[in-house]
């Protein structure tokens, strides 16, 4: 199979937050932004020479509004079908996210207050259930999905047989992109520990790339560093007992 190629589809400013258009024999999309960015999405995809009626899945990485918020309508508009995590189901069939929101820092805790990461988007039941890793083959890229549970219980990636990995909000860049290439926490995790268990699991397989859902794509070796900091720093935290993580249902 013929090497995917991967395209970033910024729905909210130039990095703030971004889908993501995987070419193989067949075309795949990864996340599907805040309501209202289906259009967005498709037009990006028709620019790039991409009917969108041939789009064979969408992918969406976790049950978070800025990731989730379109694909009920993106799946209307091209007919694709759906995949997503199991354990992330109630924030699909409901069209809400599961709160509070628990902050990594100072900027969570300001964009908690967003009315805009409160709002309802259109529901969804996904037509790809995932449970464990899953190969893609049969949709058209040489890749695989990932579970990567932390950010939220049933995060997922997309990790490609050429070692790109599409990895939602496993990491970020810092201040929503701002700060392009520098790796941070976005502004949530449920389990900050588990997240980055999942990122070193991730990292133990060697990707040539971390292309993540808010900032320009990461180099491995930067995030390694990172995650050992914020290894240490996640320890002082939980020593300190200020660590929250959203109970396990």
């Amino acid at each position: 199979m013929s090497r995917t190629k991967i395209i970033p589809i910024p729905v909210l400013g130039k990095h703030a937050v971004n889908a993501y258009l995987l070419l193989g024999s067949r075309p795949v999309v990864v996340d599907a932004g805040t309501p209202g960015s289906a259009r967005t999405i498709h037009d990006h995809m028709a620019r790039h020479g991409v009917d969108p009626a041939d789009l064979a899945l969408i992918v969406i990485t976790h049950g978070h509004i800025d990731h989730f918020g379109s694909a009920a309508e993106l799946h209307r508009l091209t007919g694709a079908r759906i995949a997503g995590h199991v354990a992330d189901l109630g924030p699909y069939r409901t069209g809400r996210v599961r709160e509070p929101y628990f902050p990594t820092g100072p900027m969570g805790r300001l964009m908690a207050k967003n009315k805009k990461l409160h709002v309802e988007a259109d529901p969804f039941d996904p037509d790809v259930l995932i449970e464990g890793e899953t190969d893609l083959t049969d949709f058209g890229i040489a890749a695989r999905v990932m579970p990567t549970p932390g950010h939220t219980a049933g995060s997922i990636s997309v990790l490609t047989d050429d070692g790109d990995l599409v990895a939602g909000d496993l990491v970020a860049n810092s201040f929503m992109g701002l700060i392009p290439g520098r790796p941070a926490n976005p502004p949530f995790h449920d389990d900050p520990h588990r997240n980055l268990a999942s990122l070193r699991e991730m990292l133990a397989l060697n990707p040539t790339s971390l292309h993540v859902g808010h900032g320009t794509p990461l180099d491995p070796d930067r995030v390694r560093r990172w995650a050992d900091r914020e290894q240490r720093r996640l320890d002082r935290l939980a020593t300190r007992g200020r660590l929250r993580t959203r109970p396990r249902d």
